[in-house]
């Protein structure tokens, strides 16, 4: 679906028409250089690559200044590919936060928030053992029993465990757009998105 690159700024609370107080985030989007158009011929499939956010030249390798170069923009920090354009952009040009006017959903996808190793209970939301029975008092937050004995005499994968939480790709998807302002390239979307204020969005339709 055709989307754009952007940036989490934050978030805040919008009224609605009906006085509803609504959550919403925040997101600079765009504007973003078309870089590269692949076309059946030339590449196997149809899409649009898009470079969003200023990087300075001296960090910039020789392919990419490159292909900044053919393309006469300065060089960019973010790239990422986008498919099913209606009217495909030609090479340089650039896209804004315009492109989602009269858009009512979008899906956002992005890094989220790293939170270390973790146990059980916040990483996958157990409820503890909550009994003190038995001579039992030191073990609320424990997995409890992780496979049989003899047979299988293993543990099964995708077996939830403690372990690293956050910090991979999430998509969340049919967040409803709430307000697009062109003038200082800002998205309002209602509800959260993955990712710190700062993370590098990619939104589409």
């Amino acid at each position: 679906m055709p989307g754009l690159l952007g940036k989490k700024i934050g978030m805040t609370s919008v009224f609605s028409a009906d006085g509803k107080n609504l959550p919403c985030t925040v997101i600079e989007v765009g504007p973003c250089v078309v870089t590269q158009v692949k076309t059946l011929e030339n590449d196997g499939y149809k899409a649009v690559q898009v470079a969003f956010e200023e990087k300075k030249e001296k960090h910039t390798n020789k392919p990419m200044a490159g292909l900044f170069k053919k393309v006469n923009t300065t060089p960019k920090r973010h790239l990422a590919e986008f498919k099913d354009f209606k009217e495909m952009p030609n090479l340089g040009d650039e896209l804004r936060v315009e492109l989602f006017e009269g858009t009512q959903y979008v899906d956002v996808a992005g890094i989220s928030k790293g939170k270390g190793f973790q146990g059980v209970v916040k990483r996958h939301g157990f409820g503890g053992v909550g009994q003190t029975t038995h001579g039992q008092h030191n073990r609320l937050r424990a997995p409890g029993a992780i496979g049989a004995c003899s047979y299988p005499a293993k543990v099964f994968k995708g077996m939830r465990m403690a372990g690293q939480t956050g910090n991979r790709r999430v998509t969340v998807q049919n967040l409803e757009v709430i307000k697009i302002m062109p003038e200082h390239n800002l998205l309002l979307l209602k509800g959260s998105v993955p990712g710190a204020k700062g993370a590098i969005l990619k939104i589409e339709k």
